[in-house]
């Protein structure tokens, strides 16, 4: 169960998810990629003085008492970064009850508090981080210089340390060839784009991310008011380039969505690109109302409970490749008879 999703968010036919990090470093110890494993500890056992009396709403996780596959979960649902997932000896999180915040400890920084919210939602999203990051100020002294502002392990982050990020599922776009240009114009002003898990991976299903490139010189607020922007106008394109599609090459469309639609429902086996190809397009067609029954968001739920380790955890064991594609065949068609009653 994802959780991060319940709620409504704005603009969720385009906007799957907002996300707003803060990279914070403590005085008086060394970046994480520098420490020993005394020196972890003693960072670890500070931030988790500075949250007692929040046991009851956080849990509290080391990533070196996971399982590899327990580790490929929490980054498949977007709970914690793949780097903090390969933090081996001393990377710990705590995550709160509803998931839809999360403080990542040592990660690349001493400190990383991530919020996650549904839809378009980036002013909450800096709200409900801007308390958690008070409350921790509170108790813990930060790494702060009068003219750079918040001190971090990445130089690109120095400043205010914030990274807010706009995952936005973008297929209209992405078939009429639009997209390209559109990326290269948010490197021109500052924004770049990422795959569905951030740096470094690769879009799957027509989701990217959008975030801010730079936090030196930049007000918290400047990044919120320019991103906010940005989305809009991303937002009202593909909306535009939908109905586009709809009045000048329906049957097209239609065929794409039911086509992917055809697939899943009979596939005995699929990979996890080639479903979340179809998965996007189903969504498409649910959003656009091709498709009636079958509401967008138990669409996006799918598109993470069909990862490979989250397919591993949901029938509860270990798999080779082609069982993994027979099992994730299997879930789809399971889920998409339940969501059709």
């Amino acid at each position: 169960m994802i959780k991060w999703l319940d709620g409504i968010g704005n603009d969720e036919d385009v906007v799957v998810s907002t996300r707003l990090r803060i990279a914070r470093n403590m005085v008086n110890y060394k970046f994480p990629n520098f420490m020993t494993m005394d020196e972890s500890e003693f960072v670890t056992e500070e931030i988790l003085n500075a949250m007692k009396g929040r046991e009851d709403i956080y849990r509290f996780y080391r990533i070196k008492d996971l399982s590899e596959l327990e580790k490929a979960v929490f980054v498949e649902e977007h709970l914690i970064s793949p780097n903090l997932a390969q933090s081996t000896n001393n990377g710990s999180f705590l995550l709160r009850d509803d998931e839809k915040a999360t403080i990542m400890i040592n990660e690349e920084d001493h400190i990383r508090i991530q919020v996650l919210l549904p839809g378009l939602n980036i002013e909450e999203g800096w709200k409900i981080s801007s308390i958690i990051d008070d409350n921790l100020e509170e108790k813990i002294e930060y790494a702060f210089h009068d003219k750079f502002g918040y001190l971090t392990s990445c130089p690109t982050n120095v400043g205010t340390g914030l990274r807010a990020s706009v995952m936005v599922h973008l297929p209209a776009l992405s078939i009429t060839g639009h997209l390209n240009a559109i990326i290269d114009g948010l490197g021109k002003i500052g924004l770049t784009v990422r795959g569905l898990y951030g740096e470094g991976s690769k879009a799957l299903g027509h989701l990217f991310q959008i975030s801010n490139q730079t936090t030196l010189g930049e007000r918290e607020e400047d990044i919120i008011k320019k991103l906010n922007k940005v989305i809009y106008q991303i937002v009202e394109r593909e909306r535009s380039t939908r109905e586009f599609l709809l009045d000048k090459k329906r049957l097209q469309i239609e065929d794409k969505v039911f086509r992917s639609f055809g697939i899943l429902n009979y596939s005995r086996l699929i990979t996890s690109k080639e479903a979340m190809l179809h998965l996007s397009n189903v969504k498409l067609g649910s959003d656009m109302g091709i498709i009636k029954d079958i509401k967008p968001k138990d669409i996006m739920r799918l598109m993470i409970d069909i990862q490979p380790a989250s397919i591993q955890t949901n029938f509860q064991k270990d798999m080779l490749k082609d069982e993994r594609d027979m099992s994730r065949a299997q879930l789809i068609r399971n889920n998409l008879i339940n969501m059709e009653g």
